[in-house]
């Protein structure tokens, strides 16, 4: 925003004498307190906010408070701030489209009388969306969902609704959740919920901060209501009014819910869907299935990159800005926006998206094509969504009308295709627009508009209804000419009267004030004042000339405005009753809307797999309870893409039974964060139905990815790094199954050593044997590689299937001890660590250097990665004190037991006092059974 803010150097003066600063006072303190509402004040040219909101868009938006001014005097008096028309725009669409955290208010008036004229939360932008986006595409539908938490012994069971205001769309879903709220949290981010409305009594209960936190981590404004609005009475009436078609199946929808309904009756009482009668039969009211998607939480959807950030330096730092190729005005990013937060599951769906990709990649005429005729269409979505609350104008219409107009060649683009999906690309596109543009379709409405609309006058920039389309219109248009006639007519007349030279002397003007009118300069005045005294009648006389006509030119001028006058009524009349007519094709609108914005979004896949200087590969998939996940030749489509960047492709085997688990050591910059992450990336890509980015793939389905990929404080909400990653890691041991995909980078370094690895030891194994999920765990933990050994050794008193080392490789020049990194990854643990040659590239101190190698190799001699079983000498590695593996495997399941029980504590619903009683019970039980383990004695001294 930075460079918009040199406003403040030109900020709106506010003036108000003193009776009206009194009124403005009185009506401001009479305002209810929102703290969440930042209110704004038409000042016609200008707006103004007081209060704490001045203080608050003086720090925010302008970087200082010298833009705060005071009205009033004493005690009475308010901070104030003024703001230009560009800035308020600014400020609206980062409260609105940014934040999370305010809500938005105009006001309209004068003095003491002000009137409250539009609201906008973030989940409903409401009437500001002219604001938003007259100027911006649309890129995502904000939505609103209301929820009922019913706790019980062994979790909840979430009721949830959810509405979709620009789309129109109703949901339910019912679903069971975990304390950490999983399934909640995956929901509210495929459905990209904006903001939240809970029972206020939930909102005070002892489980609320988890669900809070639920909240707060997908960004979600929380709204509280009353509980009497939870309430799913007269909800068929009501839904009557709204969806379209039967009834029979909406009852048959709510009686599959229990909580649900009553959700989705506050959500309608909150959107005050029955107030407008533009809603009626124009909803449509949908199951939500959790099943049907692949879930990604909020950690997930920051690890991987997903969605745009406002720190990212580029487009290409994030998924939806490298693939967001999209053409149409909004439609193909709203779609793209959807797609990658909602993964398909079911393999025919993604092999049919991979079908078009591919066939728009081998085309590539056909692509550049469609590409092209892309480029003209309008966003259709919005444009019917304005026709259908009657907010729309002739301008609608006729961009409705330019964008119907290329349908044709579309059409014929996809017709000359002829390629291994012809059949498909005709099923799906082609056939269904030639229903939508037939002579009872679309054809009507491109009559309508070229029968009615003076299309010849778009390149003038107006839009008017053709004269012809209507008798009176065209009596008037007439009759408007003959006057103009009859005036220029007269022009000449009195030019020959007065003798001055035609339109040069003497000019013939129209004015708001005294209509036509003849004008003179004041030194041609003099030649005939006598004549303008005796024959015609002085307007006035100013430094440009003098005005001036007479009793003929008067009474032509009064009829000519007010035949213009009837000439615009009759326009105003004929443009409501085409725009009415124009809004009874929106479902045609709607239908054809989704077919060209998955097209965009399709083609937009193509031309990233076409374009990428090493081109991407088409997926094999295969279902998530068989096959493997090969990923040869691997790369991160974003890193790939930087212009600094000579990326390195790395393959990924995850073989059932072999390979499942990796755990993954190397050095810092080795690339280890980049490869595990490619590989979420990779699988998320394909299961959208995209290309990858890699020479060869296949890939068992997912039904959802975990990462756990680096943790930063959350001072705001109490969560220390440690904190923040045991609840991210209790969220991927609690929701996890074996058809997810795990990727932990660097788990237990937010606390000591021992029980750093102590932890990542017990989840490494829980893993691999309650969950059996492909995991990719990057680690500098160099002791967890044993888990690889013992799975490989027969004399092990325990088998880990399916567990394999691999590490990133760097080279250190033996006698410079300089360290280069390879950037490959290969089988095998890392032999040793490379911390202290990364603290050289950092330009550390010498003697810092010097030390911290000789501290290494003192505590080099007692390290726990002697788990390994003795025979394991291949390792190369220093071992003085080794455990037996009967003991390893004793004291690993009692620290496991301890991990689940102290996870198991309702922290939440304890004071300090109890909480540490029972810490220190159970610190105590673990301590006793200890004694005979020496393993687990070293945890503990």
């Amino acid at each position: 925003m930075g460079d918009n803010f040199e406003e403040q150097n030109k900020l709106p003066e506010l003036k108000l004498d003193a009776r009206q600063a009194q009124g403005f006072l009185s009506f401001f303190k009479s305002l209810p307190n929102d703290p969440r509402a930042i209110r704004f004040f038409d000042r016609r040219d200008y707006y103004t906010t007081h209060g704490e909101n001045a203080t608050f868009i003086a720090k925010t938006y302008y970087h200082t408070t010298t833009a705060v001014c005071q009205i009033g005097s004493g005690s009475d008096a308010i901070s104030s701030v003024s703001v230009s028309k560009n800035m308020f725009e600014m400020v609206a669409r980062d409260i609105l489209l940014e934040r999370t955290d305010h809500t938005l208010e105009l006001y309209e008036g004068s003095g003491s009388n002000w009137r409250l004229v539009k609201s906008a939360t973030p989940g409903n932008l409401g009437s500001f969306e002219e604001t938003l986006f007259a100027n911006n595409e649309m890129q995502d539908t904000p939505v609103i969902v209301a929820l009922i938490a019913n706790f019980r012994e062994n979790g909840c069971v979430v009721g949830l609704s959810y509405v979709d205001l620009t789309k129109r769309v109703l949901g339910l879903a019912e679903f069971p959740d975990d304390s950490h709220f999983t399934n909640l949290e995956s929901a509210l981010v495929a459905l990209g919920c904006k903001e939240c409305l809970l029972p206020v009594e939930v909102a005070k209960s002892s489980e609320y901060r988890s669900l809070n936190d639920a909240l707060s981590r997908c960004d979600a404004m929380v709204t509280e209501r009353k509980k009497a609005e939870f309430k799913g009475r007269d909800l068929v009436q009501d839904l009557g009014r709204l969806v379209k078609g039967s009834m029979d199946p909406v009852r048959d929808l709510l009686a599959a819910f229990e909580f649900a309904p009553a959700a989705l009756g506050c959500i309608m009482c909150y959107a005050d869907l029955l107030a407008d009668e533009s809603n009626y039969g124009n909803y449509k009211i949908q199951r939500y299935d959790l099943a049907r998607y692949m879930r990604l939480d909020s950690a997930a959807m920051r690890a991987l990159n997903v969605m745009e950030s406002r720190a990212d330096a580029n487009k290409n730092f994030s998924l939806f800005g490298l693939l967001n190729r999209t053409c149409t005005a909004g439609m193909g990013k709203r779609l793209l926006h959807m797609w990658l937060k909602q993964p398909l599951l079911d393999i025919n769906e993604i092999n049919c998206r991979l079908d078009l990709v591919q066939a728009f990649v081998e085309d590539a005429a056909l692509r550049q094509d469609l590409r092209q005729q892309m480029k003209r269409i309008s966003d259709i979505e919005r444009l019917t969504r304005s026709l259908e609350k009657k907010r729309a104008s002739l301008v609608h219409v006729v961009k409705l009308y330019q964008s119907s107009i290329r349908l044709s060649f579309i059409k014929s683009a996809l017709e000359q295709y002829n390629g291994q999906f012809a059949s498909l690309i005709k099923g799906r596109y082609f056939d269904p627009l030639e229903n939508w543009t037939d002579d009872n379709h679309l054809n009507k409405f491109i009559g309508l508009v070229e029968a009615s609309v003076d299309l010849e006058q778009l390149e003038n920039g107006e839009y008017m209804i053709s004269s012809g389309y209507d008798s009176q219109l065209l009596a008037l248009k007439n009759e408007q000419e003959s006057l103009e006639h009859q005036i220029h007519d007269l022009h000449r007349k009195a030019a020959n009267d007065l003798d001055l030279a035609f339109d040069k002397a003497l000019k013939l003007e129209k004015g708001t004030q005294h209509g036509y009118a003849f004008r003179i300069t004041k030194k041609e005045e003099p030649k005939v004042r006598k004549k303008l005294n005796t024959q015609f009648i002085l307007i006035e006389t100013r430094k440009d000339g003098v005005k001036f006509t007479n009793i003929k030119l008067k009474k032509l001028s009064e009829h000519y405005q007010k035949v213009v006058e009837e000439y615009k009524n009759c326009q105003k009349e004929l443009v409501a009753r085409v725009v009415q007519t124009a809004a009874t094709f929106s479902e045609v609108f709607e239908g054809i809307a989704w077919l060209l914005s998955e097209l965009d979004v399709l083609l937009s896949f193509a031309d990233v797999a076409a374009s990428s200087p090493t081109p991407y590969t088409r997926p094999i998939i295969t279902p998530s309870d068989v096959g493997d996940i090969i990923l040869e030749g691997s790369r991160h489509p974003c890193v790939e893409a930087q212009d600094w960047v000579n990326f390195i492709p790395n393959d990924c085997k995850l073989v059932r039974g072999k390979s499942w688990f990796q755990i993954i050591t190397g050095p810092n910059m080795g690339g280890k964060s980049t490869f595990i992450r490619q590989v979420g990336v990779n699988i998320l890509m394909a299961q959208v139905g995209s290309f990858i980015p890699c020479n060869n793939a296949s890939i068992s389905v997912r039904d959802c990815i975990f990462a756990r990929v680096g943790a930063g404080d959350c001072q705001l909400r109490g969560v220390s790094t440690f904190m923040q990653e045991m609840l991210e890691t209790a969220s991927i041991l609690k929701g996890a199954t074996k058809r997810s995909l795990i990727i932990i980078d660097e788990l237990g370094r937010g606390t000591s050593t021992y029980d750093g690895f102590g932890l990542a030891w017990a989840i490494c194994e829980h893993i691999v044997e309650v969950i059996e999920a492909p995991t990719l765990f990057a680690t500098h933990f160099h002791e967890l590689t044993a888990l690889a050994h013992e799975n490989a050794h027969e004399q092990s008193s325990k088998k880990f299937i399916g567990v394999a080392n691999y590490h990133v490789s760097a080279h250190v020049d033996s006698s410079t001890r300089k360290l280069t990194m390879l950037y490959k990854v290969e089988p095998g643990a890392c032999d040793q660590s490379f911390g202290i040659h990364v603290a050289e590239f950092a330009n550390f101190p010498e003697n810092v250097v010097a030390l911290a190698r000789a501290k290494a190799s003192e505590l080099e001699d007692f390290s726990p990665i002697t788990i390994v079983p003795p025979d394991a000498k291949e390792m190369g590695s220093k071992r003085k004190r080794s455990w037996d593996p009967d003991d390893v495997h004793r004291g690993a399941e009692r620290a496991r037991q301890f991990l689940k029980d102290f996870s198991e504590l309702p922290l939440d619903k304890m004071d300090l006092k109890q909480a540490l009683q029972h810490v220190s019970k159970l610190k105590a039980d673990l301590e006793k059974d200890a004694v005979n383990c020496s393993w687990l004695q070293q945890f503990l001294q």
